[in-house]
């Protein structure tokens, strides 16, 4: 797939906006979101307050080809075997036919309060399409827009060569409290293991590990675990908690944050959720 560099006639969600940018602020870092395109909270919300709080430089829009799903598959495949994997599935069809509705209604309305309150990106913002966050056109991208923090919003381990570019570092706002919970289903799991506190998002700083990174703060809120989804909650922990994230984000771009001390604690990987396991949290919620 090509790479595509977008004006605001060919992306409506991108729209030129006359709103001034904290772009030339003294002390401000200059970011780059990377997100899926079927990922309107991210792609839009998102990336409207990151251009509000901070100088935006770009923005890489993911289209993931089908063999990423079947590598994925493969992958939980050989990680819980057949039987298991046949748990996850029928999660996943719960999922669609019984809780998919009300996500879909909550991200609606979290991303038309987020664009109440931030005006679109200016077409100062460049934005791309690829389809991997480390394609060689995203690489070129971050090394001309030079950004201080790169936030990445995807499903794909980054490589060296892409999450190292950013001076400050590359950043992922993990669900789930690590390195407890490790991988892109924390919140589930902690739910699943009746491990309340530590619901959460982890703001994490890449490394060459499977979230291992320098752990730079944890965010939570009070969650009911009977109205909201899994889903919802790994939004929430995020979108409730814009205001202190750009606060953590700013002291590291400044150097007055330092990592949180990890040593010792538990450590595990989880992969996709079980059906099984969600009637378990479900009947101690």
């Amino acid at each position: 797939m090509t790479t595509s560099v977008l004006s605001p006639s060919d992306h409506t969600d991108f729209s030129t906006s006359t709103n001034p940018s904290p772009a030339d602020s003294v002390g401000i870092p200059r970011t780059v979101l990377i997100c899926h395109a079927d990922d309107p909270l991210n792609r839009e919300g998102l990336a409207r307050w990151l251009a509000a709080t901070t100088t935006l430089a770009a923005v890489v829009v993911l289209e993931e080809p089908a063999s990423r799903m079947k590598q994925r598959i493969r992958r939980e495949i050989k990680r819980v075997g057949w039987l298991r994997f046949a748990d996850v599935l029928a999660f996943r069809l719960f999922h669609k036919f019984f809780l998919a509705r009300n996500d879909r209604e909550w991200e609606a309305q979290k991303l038309k309060e987020l664009c109440a309150t931030y005006p679109a990106i200016g077409n100062a913002t460049r934005v791309i399409h690829a389809p991997s966050p480390n394609a060689p056109e995203v690489e070129q991208l971050l090394r001309d827009a030079n950004p201080d923090i790169v936030i990445a919003r995807c499903k794909t381990l980054l490589k060296e060569n892409i999450f190292s570019i950013p001076g400050s570092g590359t950043f992922v706002m993990h669900p789930g409290i690590c390195p407890q919970y490790r991988n892109a289903h924390g919140c589930f799991w902690a739910l699943a293991k009746n491990d309340r506190d530590n619901v959460g998002m982890t703001l994490l700083k890449i490394d060459r590990g499977v979230d291992t990174g320098p752990v730079y703060g944890y965010f939570r809120y009070e969650f009911d675990a009977r109205r909201d989804s899994h889903h919802v909650i790994q939004h929430k922990v995020v979108f409730d908690n814009l205001n202190a994230i750009g606060e953590r984000l700013l002291g590291i771009y400044r150097d007055e944050v330092e990592p949180i001390d990890t040593r010792g604690k538990p450590s595990g990987e989880w992969g996709q959720p079980w059906l099984t396991a969600y009637w378990r949290y479900r009947s101690q919620s």
